[in-house]
């Protein structure tokens, strides 16, 4: 019994690799925080262009996205997916506006602050439910997943 338990942690890796679905390899924080950042600009840019303003599409690739990243992080890089919601949004949303073109082009310095701070402002309910969430399922995992301890057998 005890060789098959060896093996099984052998194959699985170190506690701090671990993902939150059993038996399987997490991905690096950095890996977990890009592909929240790629869904969420995949689903900003797809609703800029359809809506001219973010939509469901993006409220649901942003969702997914930061769910699936502290999720499938390793358990010692949960800090950044965790903490991540805000930061996306922040990222994600603006470059999406600037590069989409969807800011006026002769209001000014003025008229590019508002067409980009409307759709964080909008964004706000969605950040903080996915942000809830998150912190939820990370708190979650420091739970659940804590170091193992030695076994001392007398």
């Amino acid at each position: 019994m005890t060789g098959t338990r060896s093996r099984n942690i052998a194959q699985r890796g170190s506690w701090g690799d671990q993902a939150l679905l059993p038996d399987r390899s997490g991905v690096p924080w950095w890996a977990a925080v890009l592909c929240a950042l790629g869904l969420a600009a995949a689903g900003a840019f797809v609703d800029i262009e359809r809506l001219n303003r973010l939509g469901i599409v993006f409220q649901v690739c942003y969702f997914l996205g930061c769910l699936l990243a502290v999720v499938v992080v390793q358990r010692k890089g949960l800090f950044g997916p965790m903490v991540q919601p805000p930061l996306i949004l922040a990222v994600a949303v603006p470059g999406v506006v600037l590069v989409a073109g969807a800011h006026p082009t002769g209001g000014g310095m003025v008229a590019t602050a508002l067409a980009v701070g409307t759709p964080l402002i909008d964004g706000f309910p969605t950040m903080a439910i996915t942000t809830g969430f998150t912190l939820a399922i990370g708190i979650f995992r420091l739970i659940v997943q804590r170091r193992p301890t030695p076994r001392h057998d007398l």
